[in-house]
């Protein structure tokens, strides 16, 4: 496999271009799009959720945009060390009744030596919004504390 860089170990500038490049891809909403920065062995924890292999993280994001319309989100840089990243976002979507949400989370990653993601752990909860109340905007600064 080619490197993807950025590579590990991490500085603060690197970091921030990898949580970028994350936001930029999932926002995207194309799961094979997603799937590829993540290492052919990945192993996930999504809410309840535990997802293995970077076909199963394909699956699992082809059930979540079905589910989770219109999503837009936006990721910060929490921490960082050689090969980690942490990374707090909040994401909004609407399910098929019409009903936003915003989903707060925080999400920790481990790197392989080539720059995929190995391990992605992730705390989520959701808020019902009114549509009136939508403020995520992928690329635009920090995010609001709650």
């Amino acid at each position: 496999m080619d490197p993807r860089p950025p590579l590990p170990p991490f500085t603060e500038e690197s970091a921030r271009r990898k949580v970028q490049a994350a936001e930029d891809a999932w926002n995207t909403r194309d799961p094979e799009r997603v799937a590829g920065a993540y290492s052919e062995d990945t192993e996930w924890r999504n809410r309840g959720e535990h997802v293995v292999g970077r076909a199963a993280v394909v699956e699992f994001l082809t059930r979540k945009w079905e589910r989770e319309l219109d999503y837009r989100l936006r990721k910060n840089l929490w921490a960082f060390t050689d090969n980690h990243i942490a990374v707090r976002f909040q994401y909004e979507s609407r399910d098929a009744s019409g009903q936003w949400w915003r989903s707060y989370g925080n999400e920790l990653w481990e790197f392989d030596d080539l720059g995929y993601m190995r391990r992605r752990e992730a705390s989520i909860n959701d808020v019902a919004i009114e549509e009136s109340e939508r403020r995520v905007t992928p690329g635009e600064g920090e995010l609001p504390a709650f």
